[in-house]
C-alpha cells in the first residue's frame, strides 16, 4: 500500500483542513481533539521517530489527521490501524522522522533580496583579484550601457577577506575600477558596507557628516571618509540604491522559502522586520507562497529604544495593520545592542578592551547602541503589553546589558515567563551564564559559526586573547547552567546549511572548519542539538503547545529525512537530505515532485558549496547570482 513521496494523494486527503492547520492554528486549536479514531490522511511508517519528548517506548510511525494535526505516534502495528482506503502511506525506510526545524533567528526575505544581485560569496581575495571580479560584475550588469548612473551592488563582501591579512579597505581601491558608476559592496555579516567615491558623493557623505545613532562612518587619519560604513551608517548609502520591483522581490522570496522548506524548516522568526518586509509577506501569503509559519520581529532602532511608549505604539500599529495576513503571528520586537566582533569592524561591545593584535589592550571596547537602563525600560513596557524582546548581543558587554535590562523588567512587571532572548552570544562572561536560567531568557545561538576558521581565529584570537576566546559560543556551559538553548541560522548572513549547522553544534568543526573550536568544553550532545532546533526554539517563540515535538494533538509540522540523524556518524549529519516537509499536515516540500526536485537540488548545492574562501571559487561561479 506504500506509495512514493507523491503530493497527489496527500494533498487531496488533507485539503483545506491541512491549510487551516498551517495558516490559522494557535495553541488552543492544537490542544483540541484530533478527530477521534478515524482513518488518517497520511501515515509515515518504518521510521525512527525523534519525538523530542523524554522517555517512552520507541516510536516507529506517525499518523496525520485530516485536520492537519498528529493523530497518533507509536508502534508500526498500532499506527497502521489508522490506514483507510484513501490514506497516503509513506515508507520512511528506517530513517528519521521528526519535528520540522524551527529557525529562531533568520532573515529569509533578505536572502531573496540578495539573490537578485551578484555575490562575492564571502571570498578572501587580493586587491587585483577583487577588481577582476568587480569588473566582471560591471559587465554582467549592463556594461557600457549602464554608465554612469546604474548602481553596482555586490552582496556577501567579506570585511576581513582582503589579502594580505590586515589590509584595510578604502574607497580609492574601488575608484580605480574603469567605471563612473556608484559601487557598493555589502558585507555578508550585515554590519559593514564599502562604497566608492561616487557612492559617497551621491549619499552626501563628507568629512563633516556626523555618525548616525547606532552606526559609524569610518574616517582616515586625514578626517576624510574611507568608504567603509558600519551598522546603521550603511543606510546613508543604501537609501539611494534603487529597489527591485515588487514582482521581482516576491518571486525571489518565494524561491528562497522553497529552499528553506526543502531544507526542513517549518517555522522562522524573521529577525529584522519593518513595513517593507510585512508588505512582502502579505504579497507572498496572498499568492499562496508562504510555506512556513513566520514570527516577525519588528526592528526598533536606537532612537526608538529611548521612547518605550512610542516604540510600543509603532509595533502595535504594524501588528494591527498586518495581523490578518495568514501565516504571520506577532508578538516580537528586535533591538541591536552592538555590532560585530571580528577585525577590522570590532563594534561588538566588550567588557574589556580589544587587543592590538600583539597582546596589548587598546582603548576600544566596541559600541553599545542602547544602555541597560533604556533597554530595561523598553523591555518592561513591551513585556507588560505581552510582547517579547529579542536582542542582538555578540560581545560580553552587550550580553550583560541585555540581561540587566531583562532583570529590571522582571522586577518592575513581576512577569516570570516573558521569554525574552539574546541572539548570537559570541562571547559570554562566565559570571553571566546562570542568569539566563534565573531570568528565563532564551539563549538563541548560531552554532554553524562555532568552528575554527578565518573568522574565529585570524580575525579574532589575536584581538581578544586566549582567555576570552575560550568562551566563544559557550553552548555547553549555558546548557549546564540551566539555560534554554534555541537555534537559528542568521541566513543570509551565513548560508542556509541547516544540517551542517546541527552537526557543527556537536563537533564544533562542521564540514568546513579547519579545526574544532573548543569542542571538549562547549560541544553539545546530539539529543540536545535536535531539541534546541525544534522544541527549544518553539518555546522561544511561544508555540510549544502547537509544534516542536511529535505528539498526538500537535500540528503535523514534520520532516522525513534520508538518513537516521539520531544514529549516523556525526560527520554524516551535514549531508542530510529532506524527502518531505509538512506544515500543519500540508506538504510544502516533496523531493519526488518536479518542484521538490528543483528545490532539493538547490538545497544540495547549498550543502556542498560553502561560501568559498578563495577568489577562484567565486570566479568560477561569477554569473550564478546574475541570472546568467
Amino acid at each position: 500500500m506504500s506509495s512514493p513521496l507523491s503530493r497527489r494523494g496527500l494533498l487531496g486527503a488533507v485539503g483545506a483542513a491541512g491549510a487551516a492547520g498551517l495558516l490559522g492554528a494557535g495553541p488552543a486549536a492544537a490542544a483540541a481533539s484530533s478527530g477521534g479514531r478515524g482513518s488518517a490522511a497520511l501515515v509515515i511508517h518504518n521510521a525512527r521517530v525523534f519525538t523530542g519528548t523524554a522517555g517512552g517506548a520507541p516510536v516507529e510511525a506517525v499518523a496525520v489527521g485530516r485536520d492537519g494535526k498528529i493523530l497518533a505516534a507509536g508502534s508500526g502495528s498500532a499506527v497502521r490501524r489508522r490506514i483507510g482506503r484513501d490514506t497516503e502511506v509513506v515508507d520512511a525506510r528506517g530513517n528519521t522522522v521528526m519535528s520540522g526545524i524551527h529557525d529562531g533567528h533568520v532573515h529569509p526575505l533578505g536572502a531573496g533580496d540578495r539573490s537578485l544581485r551578484p555575490s562575492l560569496e564571502g571570498a578572501e581575495t587580493t586587491l587585483p583579484e577583487l577588481r577582476e571580479l568587480l569588473a566582471g560584475f560591471l559587465a554582467d550588469t549592463g556594461g557600457a550601457g549602464a554608465e554612469p548612473d546604474a548602481w553596482l551592488v555586490v552582496e556577501d563582501w567579506n570585511p576581513v577577506g582582503l589579502l594580505p591579512t590586515g589590509s584595510v579597505p578604502h574607497h580609492s581601491m574601488l575608484d580605480a575600477l574603469a567605471t563612473r558608476r556608484p559601487v557598493a559592496l555589502v558585507g555578508g555579516d550585515g554590519h559593514n558596507l564599502w562604497a566608492n567615491r561616487r557612492a559617497l558623493e551621491i549619499a552626501g557623505i563628507t568629512a563633516a557628516t556626523p555618525d548616525p545613532v547606532g552606526g559609524r562612518i569610518v574616517k582616515g587619519a586625514d578626517g576624510q571618509p574611507t568608504g567603509v560604513l558600519k551598522d546603521d551608517a550603511q543606510d546613508l548609502v543604501k537609501r539611494h540604491i534603487p529597489e527591485p520591483s515588487r514582482a521581482e522581490l516576491v518571486a525571489a522570496c518565494a524561491k528562497v522559502l522553497e529552499l528553506a522548506a526543502a531544507s526542513g524548516v517549518t517555522t522562522m522568526m524573521d529577525a529584522l522586520v519593518g513595513r517593507h518586509e510585512l508588505e512582502l509577506y502579505q504579497a507572498l501569503s496572498a499568492a499562496g507562497k508562504l510555506p512556513q509559519r513566520i514570527v516577525p520581529a519588528i526592528r526598533l532602532d536606537a532612537e526608538q529604544t529611548k521612547d518605550p511608549a512610542g516604540a510600543l505604539a509603532y509595533a502595535r500599529g504594524l501588528r494591527k495593520e498586518f495581523e490578518g495576513v495568514r501565516g504571520l503571528r506577532f508578538g516580537m520586537v528586535k533591538v541591536f545592542l552592538d555590532g560585530v566582533i571580528e577585525y577590522p569592524a570590532q563594534t561588538a561591545a566588550l567588557l574589556e578592551p580589544y587587543l592590538d593584535g600583539n597582546g596589548k589592550p587598546t582603548g576600544n571596547r566596541g559600541e553599545l547602541y542602547t544602555s541597560a537602563a533604556d533597554y530595561g525600560r523598553l523591555t518592561a513596557a513591551f513585556n507588560q503589553a505581552g510582547w517579547q524582546l529579542h536582542a542582538h548581543g555578540l560581545g560580553d558587554r552587550a550580553v550583560r546589558t541585555a540581561l540587566d535590562g531583562y532583570a529590571y523588567a522582571r522586577r518592575v512587571t513581576g512577569q516570570r515567563d516573558a521569554r525574552n532572548a539574546v541572539a548570537h552570544l559570541q562571547i559570554v562572561d562566565p559570571a553571566d551564564l546562570r542568569r539566563f536560567a534565573q531570568l528565563g531568557v532564551a539563549a538563541c545561538m548560531q552554532l554553524q559559526w562555532a568552528a575554527e576558521d578565518t573568522w574565529t581565529m585570524e580575525a579574532l584570537l589575536p584581538y581578544i586573547g586566549p582567555e576570552r576566546h575560550r568562551w566563544m559560543y559557550p553552548a555547553r556551559s549555558l546548557e549546564r547552567a540551566g539555560a534554554r538553548l534555541t537555534g537559528g541560522s542568521d541566513w543570509p548572513v551565513d548560508a542556509l546549511q541547516v544540517w551542517n549547522q546541527l552537526r557543527t553544534a556537536i563537533d564544533r568543526q562542521g564540514a568546513y572548519g579547519t579545526g574544532e573550536l573548543h569542542r571538549e568544553l562547549e560541544g553539545l550532545g546530539r539529543t540536545s542539538v535536535l531539541r534546541m532546533h525544534t522544541s527549544g526554539t518553539a518555546w522561544q517563540l511561544r508555540q510549544e503547545g502547537l509544534t516542536g515535538t511529535v505528539e498526538p494533538g500537535k500540528a503535523a509540522d514534520l520532516v522525513v529525512l534520508d538518513r537516521d540523524v539520531t544514529r549516523c556518524p556525526v560527520a554524516d549529519i551535514s549531508g542530510t537530505g529532506v524527502r518531505m516537509t509538512l506544515v500543519g499536515g500540508r506538504v510544502v516540500h516533496d523531493a519526488d515532485s518536479a518542484a521538490g526536485r528543483a528545490a532539493a537540488a538547490r538545497a544540495a548545492r547549498a550543502v556542498s558549496g560553502p561560501r568559498p574562501a578563495t577568489y577562484a571559487a567565486v570566479h568560477r561561479g561569477r554569473h550564478r547570482n546574475c541570472a546568467h
